[in-house]
């Protein structure tokens, strides 16, 4: 069912443009039905996952390999399933009326469903490989969508620069997965944690940890790979309230999470997340203040959020694991809201400038309220789910002792406090600016998904009961074993009360004193002179100018030395593979030839190699290295090989006679332009070598025992089966049929490629 469920996703995914033409105003409403009818069926695993049941689907992909379409459903899994469809199908129909009378709003909707399909995927992947493959679907598809006004070149190079940040952190995960795999020897998530393997004591952990955090950091944004996050802003509202509510930001965090199980409780672990996490916390939350766009002062705080996130999983504690699914659900719903609710400011008022707006709650009530309530949970004040989380937060930090952690997240939440005011005050309360004199409210489709998403956030605190028993089933996946997770929104006067007091007093002195907090910000920014989106392009630039020289040098027009270059890289790979995997092997052998005339090809194909290198002019070579191909025809001829015989025979006719006639039509080279005789001799030794080693590798291969259970089988079936008693034909024909298909193919489309070149220049001589 969770293939069925990704798979219909995909189907309307594809369906939605045609169904954009045809249903305008009403096709976001219908294509929403599809992720919605996904969140339901997941709600109703809910109490099968919370008893300890998690539900398991393997669809066989390519088993030859081992590879299988395993999909597993637990708490952290089902959680973000639901966040997921949950919240991707109010985004489908926020989306219809953002872009209503966009020209491509129909490819928008297939852009975000193919996302939603490959985050889904992502998140409920057990095989190893499939994880991987999801992963990597999510960075192609997130690219189309923050790319999707391509005619701004802005956009344009948000897209390029998160496709290349986490496409290469995809790149990281590969080689970090596979080393998992070969170190447990299990090639799927479950299999893994359930062998128990313990990969921490392994001599591989250290490549595995460093590959598969830079994955999860450059998905995630965690500093210093967290410059690309802020300008994918460039993205349509509905893209950046999708990616940083559930998705595409949450990726790297859920990978970390996964894999605790496996990779944590170690020291390299816990310094690397916490120290990762708190200094991209209080990155975020800086950057927040300075903002003045409501999308971009958005965006840094789902910095501040994704730093929390990770520091909890760095510090690992059983407390830790419960604030982690707290704040995870938390952050998913007041950031949704939020985002939705920007846009709606954005499409009524025509500005997100703070400096710009005041005054909206008379014309727009409905977005000020939602706003006002996902704000009040993005400050963490009572009775939000906000609180709830930070209150586990505090509590969990302070009893264990963090206090460096303890001192960075106040520092941050206080900022959080800020943030939320920023949002709300002067926009909707401040004095009505003329952004305000034409505002208006947003359709049903733009209030439905942040109406419903601040609701929950109310909801969730006020009755904290109904999410407890996921929560605790995603904090006990990430853990490994049960928690047992108990959430309250009163625990008495206690010291993460007193936190949260202190927090919240800091967030209003923060707040009152923004243009100091402001200038002081600036100043240390100046100071330490970081300016990432620079260095970014400077390292682009770097790395074409490198390319452009090794271009340069590498293709400098002369055929030789390509082919020097190739056989070089050639014979080095060969060399070495046979040095280090110990492949240099010398049987014995012998150099009797019994049969007179095989003697004589033999020395026949000396003389023709010798004149090749001797030859003095380029009919001398071609003539030459004819005769030493005519040569190894008759070998495979007198040795019983008559099908490649003829082959080789009429290979090296055809190609005599093409070589011919293409140098017949070469100019001749001019004087000087022969090779040094350091080339020469370069080249002899190159030849020599390569030489060398082919032959190295074929007597290591005769050195082994001939395996023959293949010319046996084939020998066995050919008449019976394929009814041919040329085994040799019956291969090319029918076991591998195929293969010589393609091979027909390759050599006709060529042909034709030929007879179309010689037909233009017979016409082009034709017109002159």
């Amino acid at each position: 069912m969770i293939l069925t469920a990704i798979l219909a996703i995909i189907l309307a995914a594809a369906i939605a443009p045609t169904l954009n033409r045809v249903l305008p105003a009403l096709s976001h409403w219908f294509l929403a039905l599809v992720p919605l009818s996904a969140a339901l069926w997941f709600a109703t695993q809910v109490p099968g996952v919370t008893a300890g049941t998690p539900v398991l689907e393997t669809t066989s992909w390519a088993p030859s390999l081992g590879v299988a379409l395993s999909f597993r459903l637990d708490g952290l899994s089902l959680l973000f399933a639901l966040l997921i469809c949950g919240i991707g199908a109010f985004i489908v129909i926020y989306s219809g009326g953002y872009l209503r009378g966009h020209p491509r709003e129909g490819r928008f909707h297939l852009f975000i469903l193919a996302f939603m399909a490959a985050m889904l995927g992502l998140v409920t992947a057990d095989d190893l490989i499939s994880l991987f493959v999801f992963w990597e679907l999510t960075s192609i598809t997130s690219f189309m969508l923050i790319g999707f006004n391509h005619e701004d070149a802005r956009s344009r190079r948000s897209a390029i620069q998160a496709l290349l940040v986490t496409g290469g952190g995809g790149m990281a995960l590969l080689a970090g997965l596979v080393l998992m795999g070969s170190g447990s020897g299990e090639w799927t998530l479950s299999a893994i944690a359930a062998s128990g393997a313990d990969l921490r004591t392994h001599a591989l952990y250290p490549a595995m940890l460093i590959l598969l955090l830079l994955a999860a950091f450059t998905k995630s944004a965690q500093v210093p790979f967290h410059f690309w996050l802020p300008n994918a802003m460039d993205a349509p509202t509905p893209v950046s309230a999708y990616l940083h509510s559930a998705t595409m930001v949450k990726a790297g965090v859920y990978l970390l999470a996964r894999l605790n199980p496996t990779l944590g409780g170690t020291e390299a672990w816990f310094w690397a997340l916490t120290i990762a996490g708190g200094v991209t916390a209080l990155w975020g939350s800086a950057m927040a203040l300075r903002s003045t766009d409501l999308k971009k002062i958005l965006a840094y705080t789902t910095l501040m959020a994704l730093g929390v996130l990770v520091l909890l999983i760095g510090i690992g504690s059983d407390g830790a694991l419960k604030a982690f699914a707290g704040f995870l659900l938390a952050h998913s719903l007041y950031k949704g809201a939020l985002f939705m609710g920007a846009g709606s400011v954005d499409h009524g008022s025509g500005t997100r400038e703070v400096g710009e707006l005041g005054g909206l709650w008379g014309k727009m009530p409905a977005t000020g309220l939602f706003i006002a309530v996902a704000a009040l949970s993005m400050a963490g004040l009572p009775p939000l789910l906000g609180f709830v989380a930070k209150e586990l937060i505090y509590d969990n930090i302070f009893r264990n002792g963090h206090y460096l952690a303890l001192a960075a997240l106040l520092l941050a939440n206080a900022a959080m406090v800020a943030a939320a005011a920023t949002i709300f005050l002067k926009p909707f309360l401040g004095a009505p600016t003329k952004a305000a004199a034409h505002a208006h409210e947003g359709g049903a489709a733009l209030l439905a998904g942040p109406g419903i998403l601040a609701s929950l956030s109310l909801l969730f605190g006020l009755w904290v009961g109904l999410p407890q028993g996921l929560l605790g089933a995603a904090a006990d996946a990430v853990r490994g074993a049960p928690l047992g997770l108990e959430l309250h929104l009163w625990h008495g006067f206690t010291p993460a009360l007193g936190l949260s007091a202190l927090t919240v007093a800091l967030g209003v002195g923060i707040y009152t004193g923004q243009p100091a907090v402001k200038n002081a910000l600036a100043k240390i920014q100046l100071a330490t002179r970081i300016d990432h989106d620079r260095a970014w392009d400077c390292l682009l630039a770097l790395l074409d100018r490198l390319a452009r020289r090794v271009t340069g040098w590498l293709q400098d027009g002369m055929l030789h030395r390509y082919l020097a270059w190739i056989f070089t890289g050639i014979l080095v790979l060969l060399g070495a593979t046979l040095a280090v995997r110990g492949g240099l092997v010398w049987p014995g052998i012998s150099l009797e030839i019994e049969d007179a005339l095989g003697g004589s090809l033999a020395l026949l194909m000396l003389g023709g190699t010798v004149g090749a290198i001797r030859a003095r002019s380029r009919m001398e070579a071609i003539l030459s290295l004819a005769i030493t191909g005519m040569s190894v025809a008759l070998f495979f001829l007198l040795f019983g090989a008559p099908d490649v015989g003829i082959t080789q025979l009429m290979v090296e006719t055809l190609s005599a006679i093409i070589l011919v006639l293409i140098m017949a039509k070469l100019p001749m080279l001019p004087p000087g332009s022969d090779r040094t005789r350091a080339a020469k001799l370069f080249h002899a030794i190159l030849a020599l070598g390569l030489g060398g080693v082919v032959s190295a590798i074929m007597l290591a291969v005769l050195d082994q025992p001939l395996a023959l259970d293949l010319s046996h089988f084939f020998g066995d079936t050919s008449l019976l089966e394929a009814h041919g008693r040329n085994i040799v034909n019956v291969i090319l024909v029918d076991f591998r049929g195929f293969d010589t298909l393609g091979e027909i193919t390759v050599v006709a489309s060529a042909g034709l490629g030929v007879f179309a070149l010689l037909r233009a220049r017979m016409g082009k001589r034709g017109r002159s």
